[in-house]
């Protein structure tokens, strides 16, 4: 095309105004099969770049080919040739893939006409180009300190959800976007949980900065049923739901599935109560007069990755009544779980007896605590009534087939609404909580503490609930003492460096004004609600 000097200005301003122009008319792509063909965009990437200029964080859930990396390529090529200043980050999976998305650039570059490129290159590299005009692109393979001390003006992350410790990666890069930088995160689904998961379905709910975009296969204008029944003939259910369907529930091997999940999430709620080490206790219920509750515990050091925590279960209808996560030391968590534990009716302590859940055990032991759950009666025996001291039977002893069976009691329990999950951070674990290799355990960079606890309690409340409950009566009976304050003194010493209001052992069941009016205008504590007992 030979244009007039004249003609070749208005042709850079227009392209410098228009990046899908600039693209259509003037970009080259390599083709594996055909070679060098011009590039068209299709109406859904002319729609993507739309976005990409609306919008300042755009998250993008795809089908596999779509040309969305071509197309992010593309999209770098037309910042950094016609804008001064322009700081472009790729991240990518690994170092292949960075110099991949670099070859793309080049490719561009290389083929435009000379007089369309206006800066001259100064760095030309496997990883870099760099321009005379101050801007850069430059693709990275995924490191925890990635693109950490840049400020960005446009950050792209290829194939989010496959990017290792994409939440550490995240929060180190979101500040180097601060001064009105930009990002555009791709990828297609890998399970529920984890970082891009969870800015996703937030951008979807408005809960952040995020545009959404979805983009099915058949976006495409290429693609029919008849290209669907072909490309799926040979595919997994999970490589369909990742590759082709944008499901997140079924491109992963998360240890609840997705419906379950969204059940779980309705019944989340604030806690009535935060107290404790860094207000890392939350109370949903206060112990209720003749109850009977449980508290399962997993114990971990208290200074590296994992967390010491522990629930409080009712064992007359499996409810969450308190929940504890934070990192302190086994001594002193033994000491605040035998300040909780008696606060909930002395409640059946049953820790896991792992290395630092002996610790525990032997704290307990030491403040003369008695009501610990033993696996053998024989065992419970001795240490009751024996001087034999046998500390270290107590507990929850966590093996392959013991793990198992907690676990498939959690899932049924969840699944059926059985137990409901009130806890936020309890929801978070589960999220990522996934199979590998045939094992449930925590996605790398996560926890399962939370899980742990409220496997091993669900499974012992589940056991002993029989024994508590037996008639309707009964549950009337503690409906009508929930409406009252708890009479039960407990003795108010506080052990634990945690709590130093002693009221804080003895406080109402319901902090409402229902249960003290009620009493003040009654004699009797059933009044008008003698129905309930007297029904049967």
């Amino acid at each position: 095309m030979n244009l007039t000097k004249r003609q070749q200005l208005t042709e850079v301003i227009k392209c410098g105004k228009d990046p899908v122009y600039f693209m259509n008319t003037y970009l080259k792509i390599q083709h594996p099969v055909k070679g060098l063909l011009p590039f068209k965009t299709f109406p859904f990437q002319d729609d993507c770049i739309k976005s990409f200029n609306e919008n300042r964080f755009n998250i993008v859930l795809k089908s596999r080919q779509l040309g969305l990396s071509t197309l992010a390529a593309a999209y770098a090529v037309w910042q950094a040739a016609f804008y001064k200043e322009k700081n472009i980050l790729i991240i990518a999976t690994k170092l292949a893939v960075a110099q991949n998305f670099i070859r793309k650039v080049k490719t561009y570059i290389e083929n435009m006409p000379k007089w369309l490129l206006i800066p001259t290159i100064t760095a030309y590299n496997k990883q870099a180009v760099e321009f005379s005009n101050g801007s850069q692109i430059k693709a990275i393979p995924t490191s925890e300190d990635a693109g950490r001390s840049e400020a960005l003006t446009l950050l792209i992350v290829d194939e989010a959800a496959f990017v290792r410790n994409f939440d550490e990666l995240w929060m180190g890069l979101y500040p180097t976007l601060s001064t009105g930088g930009r990002a555009i995160i791709l990828s297609t689904p890998n399970g529920v949980g984890g970082q891009y998961h969870d800015l996703y379905i937030k951008a979807v709910e408005k809960q952040n900065k995020f545009n959404p975009i979805k983009l099915m296969w058949d976006v495409h204008p290429e693609r029919d049923l008849a290209w669907f029944e072909r490309e799926t003939k040979n595919m997994s259910q999970k490589q369909i739901s990742q590759e082709l369907l944008c499901d997140f529930a079924s491109s992963g091997d998360t240890f609840l599935t997705a419906e379950v999940m969204d059940i779980s999430r309705k019944y989340i709620q604030n806690p009535i109560e935060k107290s404790g080490p860094d207000l890392g206790v939350w109370f949903w219920e206060y112990p209720l007069e003749g109850s009977n509750y449980i508290l399962s515990a997993d114990i971990s050091r208290g200074d590296s990755a994992d967390f010491s925590t522990f629930h409080v279960i009712s064992t007359n209808n499996l409810k969450i009544c308190a929940e504890f996560k934070g990192k302190i030391s086994p001594d002193l968590f033994g000491m605040l779980v035998y300040d909780i534990a008696r606060r909930y009716n002395k409640a059946l302590v049953i820790p896991e007896n792992n290395a630092y859940g002996y610790t525990v055990l032997v704290k307990l032991n030491e403040l003369k605590y008695k009501n610990l759950y033993f696996a053998s009666e024989q065992e419970k025996y001795k240490f009751l009534y024996n001087s034999e001291n046998n500390i270290g039977k107590a507990g929850f002893t966590t093996t392959k087939d013991s793990k198992s069976r907690i676990l498939i009691n959690l899932e049924e329990s969840i699944r059926n609404e059985k137990l409901k999950i009130p806890s936020v951070r309890l929801y978070d674990e589960l999220k990522t909580f996934v199979w590998q290799n045939n094992k449930a355990t925590a996605m790398t960079g996560f926890n399962d503490d939370l899980v742990m606890s409220i496997a091993i309690g669900c499974w012992q409340a589940g056991m002993s609930s029989d024994s508590f409950i037996d008639t309707q009566i009964e549950y009337s009976n503690a409906l009508l003492k929930g409406m009252a304050i708890n009479k039960n003194k407990i003795d108010d010493t506080i052990i634990s460096p945690f709590y130093n209001n002693k009221d804080i052992m003895n406080k109402p069941l319901f902090p409402t004004t229902i249960g003290s009016e009620y009493m003040q205008n009654k004699n009797s504590a059933l009044g008008d609600f003698e129905w309930l007992i007297r029904r049967k």
